[in-house]
Formats: structure tokens, C-alpha cells, sequence
């Protein structure tokens, strides 16, 4: 398909092949219903990354082809979000002829927010200076009076913050609406739609089990602070610093009291726990955790981890990867019952499945 583009037509054909892909890998448990999450069919991502293409006078935005490997124009990206796809063509425009904001520049990086926020990072192949500064700071100003857009430019080694390095994103959880921080270049859900109806299920799914949460793989607190009112206390762990940071700030921005977050990998936590050691400065005597929630990486849950998360009483398992997840549910099976079972469509046109499991322990 081309790169970039939509096919709303395919779009229902498309996600049954992906719920029916989805079973198949499971096909060796007792499955529940799968509750199927749809996506908008176009506008749908609030991240894009594009390389910037120089020809003579004119620029523009390019994506390799993944079969090829060449370069393919693109002039339209449907797929991304309406503050990124309208601003796209605007930024060419107003830095096509700008020496300070066009030389050498490589790479363009989009970050928009359901709130009509919008950040761009521009990414050069050469130093960047106050010149460089100045001339970004200028056509913000510029634009302002019509776009909600913010700029950053980044070189080797460089990072020039024109004013802020981040987008707040609003979603709603448990008749509350939260704000969050999302970073440049830290990870957050790109499906912003979907995401929505991620936090809605998994709030549905631990309403009334009490208790205190574990969550691993935490990022900048997405699901702690949606779940935070379901729970006495949230522990939240994760070991990238930028996203430890972003989900401090937005516990504070959210004022939310009963969310701690810890830098730990998932590992040193199953360690901590089976060996009856302190969490940091957590006394887990003092803690009922009977529930974690785990959102690994596309590897899934390594040995130490997946033994760890058996012991709870129940399990919420946001995976992105359906092959891991089929691995480790081989695994949680033995102990664990499996009682909700979702498919997410966070990335429409592609082969890519967001699964969501609830296991309740037999």
C-alpha cells in the first residue's frame, strides 16, 4: 500500500483478518469473546517523522519505501493527525527560502495533541547557533496567531528548546479528565483515539479489586494515573529517565496522591519482591498488592519478570506484540484464567495488533 495513506474502504476487512490472526495465535487457551476497539480510518496518529528532501528549490517530505528503500515523496499523510497533516505543508512554505531554518536540514519530527497542540523538532547535519534560535523564534511568533505550534532543533549532541519541549494531552478516566505531559521523543501511545478507549476498558477491567496496584513498564504514567482512583496506592516503575520525569510531572499537574513511581527495571523488581526486600523506600509489608498491570516492549516479559506476575491474583496485560504474548500466556495459563480478552487497533493499514488480556488467578 502506499505509504501514508488511507483505504477506509478495507478498513473492516482489514481488522477482522487481525482479529482472526489474533485467535489463531491463541488458539490453545480458553478464550473469552475479543472486545474489538476500532480506530478513526484516518487521521489517527499523533506522531510522524519524515526526512526532509532537498531539490534545488524546492523541499519536501519524504519516507523510505520499506521493499525498495527509496525515497518516496509525500505531498499528503492522511494517517496523521489534523494539526500535523495541515501543518506539514505550511512549515515547507515558510522555510523554504529561510537559509537559517533550511541548511542542512535533515529531518522533521511531529508531535501533535488531541488539544490542537503541535511540536516540531527539526533535525539538522550541522551545528546550530543563537542565529538558528533567533530565526525559529521568530516564525513561532509568526504563526501563532494560527497554529499552536512550538520548535525544537536538534544536531549532534544539540538540543535548542525554543520554548517548551513537550505537548499536554487531555484523556478522560473514571469521570475525570487528566493531563499529560508527552515529551519529545519519549514514548507515548501515537493513537490517541485508541488509547482513549485503552484506559476506558482497563478501568473497566479493575473496577472493584481493591487493593494496591503494581504497574511495570510505566512510561509517563498513562495508565498509573487513569487507574490511580480504582486503588489505594499505585506503585509504578520504569527505568527511562525521561519518562520517569514526565510521569512526575504529570502526577503533580494532576494532583494526584496515591501514585509513586520508582526508576527500576522490571527485573530488579521481581527481585526485590521474591527475595522479601524494601522497593526503594516501600515497605511491602505495608502494601496489598493484588493486582499488576505490565505494558513490556515487543520482547514480552522475560523469566524473572513472568514469574513475578504470576503471583498476583489478577493480571492486566497490555501487550504489542501478539507472538510474545501468546509465549508468556503459555506460561500465566498454568496459573491464571484468562477473562477479558481485547484487540486495540492502534496502527490501522498495517499488520500491527495492541492486545489487551485481563487473567484472573484460578
Amino acid at each position: 500500500m502506499s505509504l501514508g495513506q488511507v483505504f477506509p474502504a478495507q478498513y473492516e476487512t482489514q481488522l477482522a483478518a487481525k482479529a482472526a490472526h489474533l485467535r489463531h495465535l491463541l488458539a490453545q487457551f480458553a478464550l473469552p469473546e475479543t472486545e474489538i476497539f476500532r480506530s478513526a480510518v484516518s487521521h489517527f496518529r499523533q506522531r510522524a517523522e519524515f526526512r526532509i528532501w532537498h531539490n534545488g528549490d524546492d523541499i519536501y517530505h519524504c519516507m523510505f519505501d520499506p521493499a525498495s528503500r527509496q525515497p518516496v515523496r509525500v505531498d499528503e499523510f492522511p494517517i496523521a493527525a489534523k494539526p500535523i497533516a495541515d501543518f506539514m505543508p505550511v512549515l515547507l512554505k515558510a522555510i523554504q527560502f529561510n537559509h537559517q531554518l533550511r541548511y542542512r536540514l535533515y529531518q522533521a519530527d511531529y508531535l501533535a495533541s488531541t488539544t490542537g497542540e503541535l511540536l516540531v523538532s527539526l533535525i539538522y547535519k550541522r551545528k546550530l547557533d543563537e542565529q538558528w534560535l533567533e530565526a525559529a523564534r521568530q516564525l513561532q511568533q509568526e504563526l501563532a496567531p494560527l497554529y499552536n505550534v512550538r520548535f525544537i532543533g536538534r544536531a549532534r549532541k544539540q538540543k535548542l528548546v525554543v520554548s517548551d519541549d513537550f505537548v499536554t494531552e487531555r484523556f478522560n478516566a473514571a469521570d475525570r479528565s487528566i493531563q499529560y505531559q508527552q515529551l519529545e521523543g519519549s514514548f507515548t501511545q501515537p493513537n490517541a483515539g485508541v488509547n482513549q478507549q485503552m484506559l476506558d476498558w482497563a478501568s473497566n477491567c479493575t473496577a472493584g479489586l481493591g487493593g494496591d496496584l503494581l504497574e511495570l513498564y510505566c512510561g509517563n504514567g498513562n495508565f498509573s494515573l487513569a487507574l490511580a482512583s480504582q486503588f489505594d496506592q499505585v506503585i509504578a516503575t520504569e527505568l527511562a529517565r525521561s519518562s520517569i520525569k514526565s510521569a512526575q510531572y504529570n502526577i503533580a499537574l494532576n494532583q494526584i496522591g496515591n501514585v509513586q513511581v520508582l526508576q527500576m527495571s522490571a527485573e530488579d523488581v521481581a527481585a526485590a519482591l521474591q527475595h522479601g526486600r524494601m522497593l526503594k523506600e516501600l515497605d511491602l509489608a505495608k502494601l496489598a498488592l493484588n493486582t499488576v498491570l505490565v505494558d513490556p516492549p515487543r520482547a514480552g516479559l522475560d523469566p524473572a519478570t513472568l514469574s513475578l506476575v504470576s503471583g498476583f491474583q489478577s493480571i492486566l496485560y497490555i501487550s504489542c506484540n501478539p507472538e510474545t504474548l501468546a509465549a508468556n500466556l503459555a506460561e500465566l495459563a498454568k496459573t491464571h484464567d484468562i477473562s477479558r480478552l481485547a484487540l486495540f487497533d492502534q496502527f490501522p493499514y498495517t499488520h500491527h495488533i495492541e492486545t489487551g488480556v485481563l487473567l484472573r488467578k484460578r
